[in-house]
């Protein structure tokens, strides 16, 4: 029951085929191919943006740093 042979796949890409469409797969293969480039040339932007941030800027919570906090009861009246 190891692997399956290529028989096996040509098996079951028939039936997706029979079942699905040629239409419908095709459609599916754009809109995941898009998806796919989308999120490539998101992740460009986010690169370029990140090159081009300012050096003086500061982030707002330093690594290490402690933030003192209260923490107050709250009693029923």
């Amino acid at each position: 029951m190891g692997s399956f042979s290529i028989w096996h796949w040509l098996i079951v890409l028939v039936i997706v085929m029979l079942v699905f469409g040629t239409k419908k797969l095709r459609n599916v293969g754009q809109d995941l191919g898009g998806a796919v480039k989308g999120f490539k040339d998101g992740m460009k932007d986010a690169n370029a943006n990140a090159d081009t941030k300012p050096a003086d800027a500061q982030p707002t919570q330093q690594v290490g740093e402690t933030i003192d906090v209260e923490v107050k009861e709250k009693t029923k009246s």
